[in-house]
């Protein structure tokens, strides 16, 4: 059997379990948060009171901050780039049979379409960004799309997600803590909530990887090396402003996420460290030569990237997002 229809296969023997993947690791409708939940109530007769509030609390954060919750906004925002590739893998079929697998993937995309919704919503109220220009990128980000090297092999797919709803966590979380100590409450509160959303679809898809590995070790263990030998490439690599060329602001962005701790190289290595010790890559039996190699690869990728990251110096140059600038008036 080829290599192409074993991977289907097991895609189809792990369709049938995902009715239990959706009831451990999904909240329904009507129980989970809302965005209206966490912003102020517009039919209230303390609405605007309540939005004075959060200008006043916003203007304690300093501009690192918002650029980083702007970033983490846009991230959110650009899902229709996310759901459209998880529903193009071997083994997700809309049509002309629904599968369990499309379910999935509606169900997940539900979920996370709460996150830009209530973010977005919130960084309006604050009056401290310039919201069409983080729209243009918003924008800008869905057209231009990405590549993060899967192709639409189920398996790298499940690396990357895995590895990407970890650092999405961690974004949210360490922005949580930084609003709290500021004294911005819903703020934290909010991120906190996002970031355990997060935190319950990774776990999600490091199990699908755990069965995966049962199934299909040789091949999962070549997925999981072809993911990292060329890196995790993060959703928002494209990212520009308005005039600006294609990725021209992701560079700028990361540095000063690094620079305020919201999401690190450290952070990369730590999420690595997690999914080999969550995968018990060490122990995973039944490896082909290749697939041997490729574990041994990650067994040492650690720490040769920790003797990288030691090196790093963050810059503290000040960049001009516009983002941040006053829109022209328009006369």
């Amino acid at each position: 059997m080829s290599v192409k229809n074993i991977r289907l296969e097991v895609m189809q023997t792990l369709e049938k379990s995902i009715g239990e993947f959706v009831d451990k690791y999904l909240i329904p409708t009507e129980k989970i948060w809302q965005p209206s939940d966490f912003l102020p109530d517009s039919q209230s007769e303390n609405f605007i009171e309540e939005v004075k509030e959060i200008r006043e609390l916003s203007k304690d954060m300093d501009d690192d901050f918002w650029v980083c919750l702007v970033g983490d906004t846009i991230t959110e925002e650009a899902l229709p780039t996310y759901e459209s590739w998880l529903l193009d893998l071997e083994g997700v079929q809309q049509d002309p049979h629904d599968n369990s697998w499309a379910k999935w993937v509606r169900a997940w995309t539900g979920e996370e379409n709460r996150h830009g919704d209530v973010l977005n919503k919130y960084l309006y109220l604050s009056g401290r960004v310039n919201m069409r220009e983080v729209e243009i990128t918003t924008q800008y980000l869905i057209n231009d799309g990405f590549d993060i090297g899967t192709s639409t092999d189920p398996y790298k797919n499940f690396v990357y997600t895995s590895f990407q709803e970890l650092a999405t966590y961690i974004s949210h979380i360490n922005v949580a803590k930084i609003a709290k100590k500021k004294g911005h409450k819903a703020l934290a509160k909010m991120s906190k909530i996002i970031a355990g959303d997060e935190m319950r679809h990774h776990l999600a898809y490091t199990d699908f990887i755990r069965h995966i590995f049962q199934y299909d070790p040789s091949e999962m263990m070549l997925a999981f090396h072809h993911m990292m030998k060329h890196k995790i490439v993060m959703p928002a690599m494209n990212l520009r402003e308005s005039g600006g060329d294609k990725g021209t602001l992701f560079d700028q962005f990361s540095t000063v996420a690094q620079r305020a701790g919201v999401y690190t190289a450290q952070d990369y290595i730590d999420i690595l460290e997690k999914l080999i010790k969550d995968w018990d890559i060490q122990n995973i039996k039944g490896l082909t030569d290749e697939a041997e190699r490729a574990r041994d690869y990650l067994m040492r990728l650690p720490s040769r990237m920790q003797r990288i990251t030691d090196r790093i110096v963050v810059p503290d140059t000040k960049y001009e997002f516009k983002w941040l600038m006053q829109p022209e008036l328009k006369i």
